[in-house]
């Protein structure tokens, strides 16, 4: 075969196992329901609270997040833009202004919201904008969104804590939490319910990597 038509081949290739990694042939069989992107609401529960954190991709936000005992639930969705009811589409071509994000309900009896922005700054790289690790684009900017002037003082605070120990510009954004739009059904949960394609897009996207770079054994 000419060379050139096997760089053709490997482009091919290779632009399908990377679609496969972002979810792409899982969606295409996937239809919006009646959840799917509407907007999430406070939580029903009484004396539960509500936190949105963005940190790019929502599979690995929500993979952290649901590590934390205190945590009721997470939802995967979008925020911060200007197109209502937006798809994963829209989102991703860049148009919408949207950031992929996580919507967390939490137990404040049993994990503060500062302990939730500890385990943030854990898990984003808080020196770059508009990109989190192999995720690029205005669709993947870190995110605090806060829900009140409390959490407003305590995201300002970690964030003065977190300029103090790296001595570095700090580009996470904190800002007032707007209308959040549910992602379709087939995100949610992605990294439960695709383990292995989760996994191998994690490792490939040199997350872990990076955080370790960052933090160290900290």
């Amino acid at each position: 075969m000419h060379p050139q038509r096997w760089i053709l081949v490997a482009a091919i290739a290779f632009g399908g196992v990377y679609y496969w990694l972002i979810g792409g042939f899982v969606g295409m069989a996937s239809v919006r329901t009646e959840l799917d992107g509407t907007v999430v609401a406070a939580p029903a529960q009484p004396g539960m609270a509500v936190a949105t954190f963005a940190a790019g991709c929502f599979w690995s936000t929500e993979a952290f997040l649901d590590k934390i005992p205190g945590v009721v639930s997470t939802t995967s969705g979008y925020t911060g833009g200007r197109v209502p009811n937006p798809t994963y589409r829209q989102v991703t071509s860049g148009t919408t202004g949207h950031t992929e994000a996580v919507h967390v309900v939490f137990d404040p009896a049993v994990v503060s919201y500062e302990a939730l922005l500890d385990h943030y700054w854990h898990n984003v790289d808080p020196f770059v904008s508009h990109r989190q690790f192999c995720d690029t684009g205005d669709d993947y900017r870190p995110v605090i969104f806060v829900h009140t002037e409390a959490q407003r003082a305590a995201a300002e605070a970690s964030k003065t804590r977190m300029r103090d120990r790296f001595s570095k510009a700090v580009l996470v954004e904190v800002t007032a939490a707007v209308p959040f739009y549910r992602a379709e059904e087939y995100h949610q949960d992605f990294h439960k319910r695709n383990s292995t394609q989760y996994s191998i897009y994690r490792s490939a996207c040199g997350r872990d990597r990076r955080l370790a770079e960052i933090w160290g054994g900290t």
